[in-house]
């Protein structure tokens, strides 16, 4: 079976996912992780992969940039492929003083500007939040392995490109660590659809202090993130 976005059979993807943005890196993870890694889609340059770590299968499939590519993508892994478990694996700018580059963010909830949030329950501002299971297998792992991580809330935000400081300041202020584009997206879809997810992300920017990673320090730190990732999926 084969969706508009997917050209994986069924069985093809397992019930773990991981899910970063950019399909390149989707091919790092599986080359990097997994062992005996096969493609399992392409469609439109979305590449999905699945291997087994330590013995257990694992996918891992791109979502694209932004909420509507995330709902579409993690939509038809869980109703057509079985996915239980998925988790974000993506990069995020730094909101709160303290957050530093080459920390990790374990999102604890996701606020969000995005329309899409209102259509979910009726007269209700929806919160959107991980499954508690992930996030503490996530937060042990990353102890555990003295990886270097904040827990807290993340924005979620529509638009890359905003000129509205006061925003970033106010979230701050109310304890919102990082923006990213997805996790929000991402966390509704799973309650809706009764499954885990959660969203890890690696801060390689700071909006307050304009600091960033190069393009090649961004691909060669994501594998703490990913180890997080997958502590949380396996354990």
């Amino acid at each position: 079976m084969t969706t508009p976005h997917i050209s994986a059979e069924p069985g093809d993807f397992a019930p773990l996912v991981l899910m970063p943005g950019d399909p390149r890196r989707a091919r790092r993870i599986a080359q990097t992780f997994f062992t005996s890694p096969r493609l399992v889609t392409e469609v439109r340059g979305i590449e999905g992969y699945t291997g087994t770590v330590n013995g257990t299968e694992v996918s891992v499939l791109a979502s694209g940039m932004g909420m509507p590519s995330m709902s579409i993508y993690a939509t038809e892994l869980i109703r057509f492929y079985g996915a239980k478990r998925i988790v974000r694996v993506g990069t995020a700018g730094g909101m709160a003083p303290e957050v530093q580059l080459g920390e990790l963010v374990i999102a604890s909830a996701a606020h969000t500007d995005s329309s899409m949030a209102a259509f979910r329950v009726p007269g209700v501002h929806f919160s959107h939040a991980p499954a508690f299971s992930l996030l503490e297998r996530a937060v042990s792992t990353a102890r555990e392995q003295g990886i270097a991580h904040r827990v807290g809330p993340i924005f979620s935000s529509d638009t890359f490109y905003s000129d509205r400081p006061e925003q970033t300041a106010a979230l701050a202020a109310h304890g919102t660590l990082a923006v990213e584009m997805e996790a929000a997206a991402l966390y509704g879809i799973a309650a809706a659809e009764g499954v885990e997810a959660l969203a890890v992300c690696n801060v390689t920017d700071h909006l307050l202090r304009e600091e960033a990673m190069s393009s090649e320090e961004r691909e060669t730190r994501f594998e703490p993130m990913v180890e997080v990732a997958l502590g949380a999926l396996l354990s």
